[in-house]
């Protein structure tokens, strides 16, 4: 989401955006969202390859920047619905498999590169949403709610998230941790869903 005129980003921002940005393009360019293989069959793989990330990761997550309330930013709920919706059963989900390859969340400052990245891609949303229902006729109601996730929360919580990373990273050498947590967990999600055979 871009700054509002007359605002300057802050550094750890800007530090974040650069060193993950082919990192980003890259992912971005190998999800399946706009392909012409997308079906539903291959739109619930991918949901059970993004919970199977997502799980663990947020458990990881659980110990630190409590005062971002981290319950309320989880996914997993969500994803849990979805995943019923699109006719898994409790078990099934249950027994998906779980990315053991995630980053480790050493200290708070990690965690905020980590989270970087999962509250980033909230931003999308709205594109791929549409995409979704245009083409398999699936919304919030019958598997798509994870695709908006925050709903008209989106942008408060982005910026949120955003001014809370600011006040946290006041010196550079913690830029240096959080930049770093970003850019493992962008590596991680994209082994972990290549692994999972969703990936272009």
């Amino acid at each position: 989401m871009p700054p509002e005129a007359g605002t300057t980003l802050p550094s750890v921002l800007t530090a974040l955006r650069q060193g993950t940005a082919n990192l980003h393009r890259r992912l971005e360019a190998r999800l399946p969202f706009f392909a012409t293989t997308l079906d539903v069959g291959l739109y619930r793989r991918l949901l059970m390859a993004y919970y199977g990330f997502h799980a663990p990761f947020e458990v990881a997550l659980a110990p630190h920047v409590t005062a971002l309330d981290h319950a309320r930013r989880a996914k997993t709920p969500t994803l849990v619905r979805d995943l019923l919706a699109l006719g898994l059963t409790p078990g099934d989900i249950h027994a998906l498999p779980r990315c053991s390859d995630i980053p480790a969340i050493h200290c708070d400052h990690s965690a905020l590169g980590a989270m970087y990245v999962l509250e980033g891609s909230t931003l999308g949303g709205q594109v791929l949403k549409r995409a979704v229902a245009e083409r398999l006729q699936i919304d919030a109601g019958n598997g798509g709610a994870f695709l908006d996730v925050y709903g008209q929360a989106t942008g408060p919580l982005w910026r949120g998230f955003l001014e809370f990373l600011a006040s946290a990273t006041a010196h550079l050498e913690q830029h240096e941790v959080v930049v770093e947590a970003a850019i493992d967990t962008f590596s991680s999600f994209e082994r972990w869903l290549e692994a999972q055979e969703v990936l272009l």
